[in-house]
C-alpha cells in the first residue's frame, strides 16, 4: 500500500523559559527536529517529565508556536491552513480536560463534527451515525444521553477519544490516551488506534509513559533526550535498552515472554 507524508518538520526547535525572563535562561526541549510521519504509521513519543512531549504535541496541533523551523501538514505550511481546514485534517486530545457544562455525552461527541457543517447549522443524520459509531467503538454508547460530568474519569476519557475519532482527521495527536483507563480499556484503546493506522491509513502520534503499551502497538518511536537531542525511526531500532535508559535516565531491562517484548525499570543499584 502506498504511503504519503502527512506531517513533516524541518529544523524545529522548542524551548521553555526558566522563569528568569530572558531567552538566555531558556531550556532547550528539542533542537533541529527533522522528522516525517507517513500515513499508516503509529508513533509513540517518549521522554522524561519535563522533556517537552506535550509541548511538541501542542506545536504539531498549531496550539503553540515553535522557536525555530517549520511544520508542514500534507506538504503545506501548518500556519497556512484556516482553522476549519485544520480541524478537518488533525485532531488533538489533550492530557487533561475540564467538562464545565452539562452537555450530554452524544452532544460532546457531535461537537467534533462541526468542521464539516459548512453552511448548515444542525448535525445531520450522518453526523449522528458517526458519533454513535465512535461511542460504540469506545464502549460508551450506553452513556449517550448522560451528562458527561456524571461519568467517571476513565469513562470521560473514552468519550473524549470517541470525539477524536468522530472528527475523522488524517492526523491524530494524543497526549497520554491511556490516562485514567482500566487495564482492558488501555489495551482496547491502543489496539483501536493501531487499527486507525493499519485500516484507514491515518497517522497517530501519541505521548505515553507506558513503554510496553507503546511498543505493543506503535510502528515508530521518537525519543526526546535530556540534552534536547532526539532519536526517531522504527521502534525496533529506536526502543533499545541503551537508548531508553539514556532517554529516561534510569536503567531499563528488556524481556521477551511468549514473543511479547517487555521493558522494565532495573532495580539493580549501581555499585559505588
Amino acid at each position: 500500500m502506498t504511503t504519503k507524508a502527512i506531517l513533516t518538520t524541518q529544523n524545529v526547535s522548542l524551548s521553555v523559559g526558566s522563569g528568569a525572563g530572558t531567552r538566555g535562561d531558556n531550556k532547550t526541549l528539542i533542537s533541529d527536529l527533522n522528522w516525517q510521519v507517513q500515513s499508516g504509521e503509529c508513533w509513540c513519543v517518549i521522554g522524561r517529565n519535563g522533556a517537552g512531549k506535550s509541548t511538541l504535541l501542542r506545536s504539531l496541533a498549531r496550539l503553540r508556536e515553535t522557536d525555530a523551523g517549520t511544520i508542514q501538514l500534507h506538504g503545506r505550511d501548518l500556519n497556512g491552513w484556516t482553522l476549519e481546514e485544520l480541524a478537518r485534517q488533525r485532531a488533538y486530545l489533550s492530557q487533561s480536560r475540564v467538562d464545565a457544562f452539562a452537555y450530554r455525552v452524544i452532544e460532546t461527541v457531535l461537537s467534533a463534527r462541526h468542521p464539516y457543517h459548512d453552511t448548515h447549522f444542525w448535525e445531520s443524520k450522518q453526523d449522528h451515525e458517526i458519533a454513535l459509531d465512535a461511542l460504540r467503538l469506545l464502549d460508551v454508547a450506553e452513556f449517550a444521553q448522560r451528562d458527561v460530568r456524571s461519568l467517571s474519569g476513565g469513562e470521560r476519557q473514552r468519550v473524549a477519544i470517541a470525539a477524536l475519532l468522530a472528527q475523522d482527521a488524517s492526523l491524530l495527536l494524543l497526549d497520554e490516551p491511556a490516562n485514567a483507563l482500566d487495564l482492558s480499556h488501555q489495551v482496547s484503546v491502543m489496539q483501536l488506534l493501531a487499527g486507525e493506522c493499519a485500516q484507514k491509513q491515518k497517522a497517530v502520534i501519541m505521548v505515553s509513559h507506558d513503554l510496553n503499551l507503546s511498543y505493543g502497538i506503535a510502528s515508530h518511536a521518537l525519543l526526546m533526550m535530556p540534552d534536547g537531542s532526539y532519536l526517531c525511526g522504527d521502534k525496533e531500532h529506536v526502543m533499545t535498552v541503551d537508548n531508553l535508559s539514556l532517554c529516561l535516565a534510569h536503567p531499563i531491562e528488556r524481556f521477551v515472554h511468549d514473543e511479547q517484548v517487555l521493558f522494565l525499570p532495573s532495580t539493580k543499584v549501581a555499585s559505588s
